[in-house]
């Protein structure tokens, strides 16, 4: 980041490590009272329930948030099987449950039909537009529409832990902008014929930017 004596002539990408709870939003309001500036910007919103890496665009550099040629994302994600619910997470309302036993042997081999380049359709709640409203506002106001399936591409899904007793785990995710990694756990969940949820997400790697 590039500093001088005028508040406006700040520039540069400053690296943020996002709090459990906090919306990208709230780091950039945040932010413009720390550096008193208004032009900041975000490269890939994480959710509120979601921590790690949210590279913040200062000033002049906010014109390069969505033309930066780094599109990886590497995320950690805590998940369920055998409960599905609204937000596809565990801040969401339970829509099913199955008592269904998921070996490991099973889980990845489910786990595999989902890297590389897949269709993906994207969550209800989540900040994609439709018709000029965010998804995550039809949904709250109870509303569901068709979503268009999306192309997107994973590298790899590694399965870190897994206990089979209770279904729950963690994975890691290396995939490139615009993939939900909630929409990749419930996939999975599905395609098993159990359900699943995110439980956690930390984002370890975006845009250049690693959380070390």
């Amino acid at each position: 980041m590039s500093l001088d004596n005028s508040k406006d002539n700040i520039s540069g990408i400053l690296p943020v490590k996002k709090p459990e709870g906090w919306t990208s939003f709230d780091v950039i309001a945040k932010l413009r009272g720390v550096l008193r500036i208004k032009r900041l910007g975000h490269s890939g919103t994480l959710d509120p329930m979601a921590t790690g890496v949210l590279p913040v665009f200062v000033g002049r550099a906010t014109k390069a948030c969505d033309i930066i040629p780094d599109r990886r994302k590497v995320y950690t994600a805590g998940f369920q099987l055998g409960v599905s619910t609204d937000t596809l997470d565990s801040t969401g309302k339970t829509l099913k449950t199955s008592d269904k036993a998921v070996a490991r042997a099973d889980l990845e081999c489910a786990k595999s039909s989902f890297v590389g380049d897949i269709m993906q359709v994207p969550p209800m709640y989540s900040a994609i537009k439709v018709n000029g409203k965010k998804l995550y506002e039809l949904a709250r106001a109870g509303k569901e529409i068709e979503r268009e399936p999306r192309a997107v591409h994973i590298d790899s899904i590694d399965i870190i832990e897994y206990d089979e007793a209770s279904r729950r785990g963690v994975m890691k995710v290396d995939c490139e902008k615009g993939t939900y990694i909630r929409s990749v756990i419930s996939d999975i969940g599905e395609k098993l014929g159990c359900g699943g949820m995110m439980t956690s997400l930390e984002r370890s790697y975006s845009g250049g930017v690693d959380i070390k």
